[in-house]
């Protein structure tokens, strides 16, 4: 995937990146979660997959699809405006009916095996469209005479962006022991949701693992697959959150390294 976005100034271009970083950490988010989901329906754990599920539908309606509707009002008209950008913008715009198909049919499924099934697509249809953002209608509009990208979209992203960290709050203080509130004690099981970094481009690596990691609660964890001793992330979460994510190493190489990260209670 390419990453290069030719902008005709500085700002155009600091705004262009900040919307890519912006998608990335929503791909985080939206894995993270999807893998919860898909992990407690594979092991057929009815009140932890509909914990996830309820989780799940709460971001997208904060976050995915008011996201979505942001963006048809404040950036895919100056595009749809361009002859290179008709098609285009059409196709994306089906798109955004395809993923609020989705949110709903996750919401309406009946079993958390059809609800695994619509996360599943959903995140899949997402991460295609958000390339198709960030490669081709990006440097569209940032090659457009007359058009500012970073007039356009000021502050959009980031008004947007507050809506995840306002389900995660309250997820986490609705959540303790199967999605309710209990003095138990009791923590959740060996297993966590994985996220494979060797999957995602270079460029935004770290900001999607920043998405998935700022989206997850306080004791419980993700299971990071890297292409190499990730040494340099880890200061950077260390330097973002201090003292709030342990690590532990399950994997050295060759291949790949596995580590947890576990958020602290």
């Amino acid at each position: 995937m390419s990453q290069l976005v030719i902008a005709s100034n500085e700002a155009d271009a600091r705004a262009a990146e900040a919307v890519r970083d912006h998608h990335a950490s929503m791909a985080g988010a939206l894995r993270l979660r999807v893998e919860t989901l898909v992990d407690a329906a594979a092991r057929g754990e009815a009140a932890a997959g509909e914990e996830a599920r309820t989780d799940l539908r709460a971001w997208c309606e904060a976050e995915l699809v008011p996201h979505a509707l942001a963006e048809e009002k404040e950036m895919y008209p100056a595009a749809q405006a361009t002859l290179e950008g008709r098609l285009l913008v059409q196709s994306m715009l089906g798109e955004h009916d395809v993923v609020r198909e989705l949110v709903q049919e996750l919401a309406d499924a009946p079993d958390l095996t059809r609800a695994a099934a619509a996360a599943t697509a959903l995140r899949v249809v997402f991460d295609s469209h958000l390339g198709k953002e960030n490669d081709l209608v990006l440097p569209l509009l940032a090659a457009t005479p007359g058009v500012s990208v970073a007039t356009m979209l000021e502050g959009m992203h980031e008004l947007l962006g507050e809506g995840a960290s306002a389900v995660s709050a309250g997820a986490s203080a609705e959540a303790g022991c199967g999605g309710h509130t209990c003095t138990c004690g009791e923590q959740d099981g060996p297993g966590h949701p994985e996220l494979d970094a060797r999957t995602i481009p270079h460029a935004i690596r770290h900001a999607t693992i920043f998405g998935a990691l700022e989206s997850v609660r306080p004791g419980r964890g993700l299971e990071l697959v890297a292409p190499h001793d990730p040494l340099p992330l880890l200061a950077q979460v260390e330097q973002r959150w201090p003292g709030v994510f342990s690590v532990t190493y399950r994997e050295r190489g060759p291949e790949a390294w596995r580590l947890v990260l576990l958020r602290e209670g």
